[in-house]
């Protein structure tokens, strides 16, 4: 008997010593083993930027490896299916992104339901889009480039990460507003198509900030205009889409999902983490760097956010009648 309490003491003792968070004897012991995070497009896209960086953090802040899986494909549905499949034990997680908000409008014959399957966690950050170009295309303002794509048409091709992508739905919107004359081109991911607007293959990306920020400040792209109401922090300097085009509006953002009926411990545990994250001064500035604005709060809080922007990017692809590829 004396051994079994003596086992229970240094249990007790050495579980005190981890790097848990409040909650309980079930949060505590989560994450037990490796935990995937699926990110739905290639490498070195944004989607793929931000699973790094709160991959890294809940690695140590939970004391168990958090792997970054990319599974491109579908905009991101190849992903999103594999985590829905998944054991709902937190083991696997979805970076969750803007592109998954236009998948219900988008593909008709989906084998899930994003707000049914999906378990919101946490929402990490908001970032802009960003109008940028090839620096061979002569346009240097919002209102140059929306009067040479009409004076040239069929001449400037759209990059982005895929049909339905967060970089081709903000590309829609400013074609539907502005009558601009844009060909769309689809990429599998954003990562490839930043590689061709580099290389003159395509003359313009509404292109999510955490991906494209370092080739602005190197020269290598032109921004045009930022695509969020407020300009970015980050480009001071850069106007909004919206100081040209009253009411334009359009970011890019992203968070954690699980599972349906992943364990309320696991998912409270999580949320902790991010939003510790999302409080620490170095996260914050390495995500300010990026153009990111943090998004601490609920699971309830992130999942009225996917909503709302569901309701959003589904009005735009039946209103421009976007198909899936």
């Amino acid at each position: 008997m004396n051994r079994t309490r003596r086992r229970l003491l240094n249990l007790a003792l050495a579980t005190a010593a981890l790097p848990v968070l409040t909650g309980s004897a079930g949060a505590q012991t989560y994450p037990a083993r490796p935990v995937r995070i699926i990110v739905g497009f290639a490498a070195g896209g944004g989607v793929d930027i931000v699973a790094r960086l709160m991959g890294q953090w809940l690695a140590e802040q939970l004391g168990q490896p958090f792997t970054v899986e990319n599974r491109p494909g579908a905009n991101g549905n190849i992903g999103t299916e594999t985590v829905i499949r998944s054991a709902a034990d937190g083991y696997t997680l979805l970076l969750v992104n803007a592109a998954n908000a236009g998948s219900a409008a988008l593909y008709g014959n989906l084998s899930f339901n994003f707000i049914r399957d999906i378990a919101p966690v946490g929402a990490i950050i908001r970032v802009p889009q960003i109008v940028v170009v090839n620096p061979l295309l002569p346009s240097k303002t919002i209102a140059e480039f929306i009067a040479y794509s009409k004076a040239n048409p069929g001449k400037i091709n759209m990059a982005s990460g895929g049909n339905g992508a967060p970089e081709h739905l903000a590309g829609e919107l400013f074609k539907l507003m502005t009558g601009a004359n844009m060909l769309h081109v689809p990429y599998r991911g954003a990562a490839p198509a930043l590689t061709d607007l580099l290389a003159g293959q395509v003359q313009v990306m509404f292109a999510a900030m955490p991906a494209s920020i370092e080739h602005i400040r190197a020269g290598r792209l032109r921004a045009l205009a930022v695509t969020t109401a407020t300009r970015a922090q980050a480009l001071p300097d850069v106007p909004t889409v919206g100081d040209f085009v009253s009411g334009y509006e359009a970011s890019q953002w992203y968070g954690v999902g699980a599972p349906r009926d992943t364990p309320s411990e696991a998912v409270d545990r999580l949320n902790r983490a991010i939003n510790a994250g999302l409080a620490d001064p170095r996260m914050r500035a390495r995500f300010a760097e990026l153009g990111g604005v943090v998004l601490p709060g609920s699971p309830a809080d992130f999942g009225k956010i996917i909503v709302d922007e569901s309701e959003k990017w589904g009005k735009v692809i039946r209103t421009a009648n976007i198909k899936a590829e």
